[in-house]
């Protein structure tokens, strides 16, 4: 009978799961918590102090934006002969045509004062990088490494061309922004336009191969936008690594190159641009930005003004629950004005 009572105690509990997890504090929800209770006083200061920071934070991101200089120019219908503007057709016939005269010339002038290094742009509207085949679209183990030329599994429909894999393959590297600018300062000074250094360091070093060269690129039937050369390994092809790193947003802004050269006000640049790229297709727009930079980065006054409309709905709160409080303060935790009725009348 001993032995019998031993191996039933051994046994699991009737209705007992053998799978349940242990018990634990923190399974079962137990862990010593803390409840803070929001006095009127405590609300108040918050708000407060959210205000006194965010306030001056975004009067100083407001007025370092203000300070940025930027001149914008719209240039691809500008940038097209009066009789190919008509229709959409049109225009696309023009850009497709590679006897069409591309050459453009757009005059900007400087509004104020511009210190080096002034960052030039290419801003497009209404291309969508972010679009889930044209992200999958590239091959990371080919930009990476001369041994993986073949793996273009990811790079459908630009992988092969002619029998052989194309280097880079995918569709991001095939419709690689094309248009080119040189400048010119109130007629007679060349500005020269550095492209070196406008790429991630991260891309350089460890995304894109030292030992990896463009092979069969743009030799299919349909060119997509820019060559590159053969004999530059992709770690210094930074026009390509810029365009490569996908933007987000249907409108977007790359960095194309730096100028080195501070600008005075009312100087006149002169842009001669080459009008390569096809945007017609799907109705985009092309713009050249020239812009300075600070501590904020380039033009954007959203931070600054949500800074200050943030700090101040929250001093207006903190004014509007002071004036409820000291014109009906809280009885919280005071429980002098409960009174028991002892006379609670008839039932």
């Amino acid at each position: 009978m001993a032995g019998s009572s031993s191996a039933v105690a051994g046994s699991t509990a009737p209705g007992r799961n053998p799978n349940r997890p242990k018990y634990s504090k923190f399974s079962q929800q137990e862990l010593p918590a803390c409840q803070p209770i929001l006095t009127p006083k405590l609300v108040i200061t918050a708000f407060t102090i959210i205000g006194i920071i965010f306030i001056p934070i975004g009067i100083a991101s407001l007025s370092a934006s203000q300070d940025v200089v930027e001149i914008s120019n719209r240039y691809e219908t500008e940038c097209i002969p009066e009789g190919y503007r008509s229709t959409k057709d049109d225009k696309i016939q023009f850009i497709q045509n590679p006897q069409s005269n591309k050459n453009c010339t757009r005059t900007l002038t400087v509004p104020k004062h511009m210190k080096q290094p002034i960052y030039v742009y290419y801003q497009l509207d209404n291309f969508y990088q972010n679009h889930r085949r044209y992200v999958k679209s590239k091959s990371d183990k080919q930009l990476r490494s001369p041994g993986s030329e073949s793996d273009t599994s990811d790079c459908k429909p630009e992988n092969n061309a002619n029998g052989m894999p194309i280097v880079p393959c995918g569709l991001i590297a095939w419709s690689l922004f094309n248009d080119t600018y040189s400048f010119t300062r109130n007629n007679y000074v060349s500005l020269t336009v550095n492209k070196t250094g406008i790429s991630w360091k991260s891309d350089r070093e460890h995304k894109f191969g030292k030992g990896v060269y463009p092979k069969n690129f743009q030799s299919g039937g349909l060119i997509g936008g820019g060559s590159l050369v053969s004999s530059i390994p992709l770690s210094e092809q930074e026009d390509l690594m810029v365009w490569m790193r996908t933007a987000a947003m249907p409108t977007f802004r790359k960095l194309y190159g730096k100028i080195e050269f501070d600008l005075q006000a009312n100087d006149v640049i002169e842009v001669s641009l080459k009008n390569n790229y096809n945007v017609y297709s799907f109705n985009g727009k092309k713009r050249i930005v020239l812009s300075t930079a600070n501590w904020i980065g380039g033009k954007n006054d959203f931070l600054g003004v949500a800074y200050i409309t943030v700090g101040g709905i929250c001093f207006f709160l903190a004014l509007c629950f002071t004036a409820l409080y000291l014109k009906k303060p809280s009885r919280l935790q005071d429980p002098s004005y409960l009174t028991w009725n002892t006379n609670p009348g008839p039932l």
